[in-house]
């Protein structure tokens, strides 16, 4: 799935379709702090939902953090191979 999703990332990335929030991430004038700050948004969304002990909530929220990630791994111009090598390497 996070090939899938990543893929698809990818793509907006490269076509711009218009109305898509995704190429809508990738615009020079939001830039890479508009990422920066989803990201932490939705970490901090990721804690409350896990300290309200909200399963589907957490499920949500978690899942929205992982696209962002997803997003500011594409900008870096990183792909999701090299996530799964770093987390290989964990093993």
């Amino acid at each position: 799935m996070l090939d899938e999703l990543f893929a698809v990332i990818e793509q907006r990335k490269a076509q711009q379709p218009t109305g898509s929030y995704t190429a809508s991430l990738f615009d020079h004038e939001k830039g890479e702090n508009a990422v920066l700050e989803k990201i932490g948004e939705e970490a901090t969304e990721v804690i409350l939902a896990g300290k309200d002990d909200a399963p589907d909530d957490l499920a949500a929220e978690s899942a929205d953090l992982i696209y962002h990630l997803l997003v500011l791994l594409s900008m870096k111009e990183l792909d999701v191979e090299t996530l799964y090598a770093e987390l290989e390497s964990r093993r």
